[in-house]
């Protein structure tokens, strides 16, 4: 068990990095004023329309605590890794059919490897994660 769980990890942060290499936090930063109408995150962060995304990578769909999630979020078996993100902030809905997420999705790669990044440092406390 201990192995599959290093093995993930190793798989996650491959991932993260790949997608660090070419996303730009900064604008990232600047993305997430989209999100920020219903996501909080960093410091403090509670639920809100949507619910906290401190600590988002690697956490499997529908699990916050306290937030209301939609059946379809809660049952979807996602696990948010970088290609779950990608697919799932390019078409919520087609995603995750049902999802209360109404956000009609991001059409630039580039924005939608940002924002990733932007989250991704991030941890469940909301610190920043350090490198």
């Amino acid at each position: 068990m201990q192995a599959k769980v290093l093995i993930l990890s190793a798989a996650l942060f491959a991932g993260l990095a790949s997608t660090a290499l070419a996303a730009d936090v900064a604008a990232g930063e600047v993305v997430f004023n989209q999100c920020k109408q219903c996501h909080h995150i960093g410091p403090g962060a509670t639920n809100f329309y949507g619910p906290s995304l401190n600590g988002l990578i690697g956490r499997p769909a529908g699990t916050f605590p306290g937030y209301n999630y939609s059946e379809a979020n809660k049952h979807s078996g996602k696990i948010w890794d970088v290609p779950t993100l990608e697919s799932y902030l390019r078409q919520p809905q087609h995603d995750v059919p049902a999802t209360y997420m109404t956000f009609k999705g991001l059409t630039s790669q580039s924005d939608i490897d940002n924002v990733i990044a932007y989250i991704a440092q991030f941890d469940t406390s909301g610190g920043k994660i350090s490198k």
